[in-house]
């Protein structure tokens, strides 16, 4: 049986916005991705829609300072949020962010899920609580990606998804859904882009 057509492969780059002013209109439906620097958010994006190169993977940290807007089809749109968390940034700049994001969580219509990108190994820091919450609060479905799973034998890794499911089920309620994740051996890509794909409409 042939594999399923991708339905985010046609993603492209849209545009990078710094202020509302600048973010394309708010209709249709958009999909937010998250994640402290360096947790695997740019390689994600890249697998999920079998890409190399859609989101440039950055060894320097908080290299995202713009919301990306990645257009799947007309109206779709896959959204690649700061990679905050790291202290390089002047604070004047995280303040405008923290407004930004503030604003555009409470306020986007097209918005229809938030995936938060974390390190299986590093999981549910302030900054992934943080934008947990934001869902949480507008009642918008959070999906957290463990990534870096290869980095795990599979029993740590199945002790690490147990234990993040229990803090975030004790936290949040079941609007938080949790899996295992890695876009070097592409375990978990299928089921995170099911996900991702059923929220924009696909």
């Amino acid at each position: 049986m042939p594999a399923a057509p991708n339905p985010l492969a046609r993603a492209r780059y849209l545009l990078a916005a710094h202020t509302a002013r600048q973010l394309p209109p708010d209709g249709g439906a958009e999909v937010a991705f998250a994640g402290r620097s360096n947790a695997g958010k740019s390689s994600a994006l890249n697998a999920l829609c079998q890409q190399n190169a859609l989101a440039r993977v950055s060894k320097t940290p908080g290299r995202t300072q713009q919301l990306v807007f990645f257009e799947v089809e007309p109206q779709r749109y896959l959204v690649d949020l700061p990679g905050y968390g790291y202290a390089k940034v002047p604070q004047d700049l995280q303040a405008h962010w923290q407004a930004f994001l503030d604003g555009y969580f409470g306020s986007r219509m097209a918005l229809r899920g938030l995936v938060v990108v974390m390190d299986i190994r590093h999981p549910l820091k302030d900054y992934d609580r943080q934008m947990l919450a934001y869902a949480v609060q507008r009642g918008l479905p959070a999906h957290a990606l463990l990534t870096k799973a290869d980095k795990l034998g599979r029993g740590q890794q199945a002790q690490s998804l147990q234990a993040v499911r229990r803090d975030l089920s004790n936290t949040y309620g079941d609007t938080v859904s949790v899996q295992a994740f890695s876009g070097e051996s592409k375990q978990g890509v299928d089921e995170a882009r099911a996900v991702v794909a059923g929220w924009l409409g696909l």
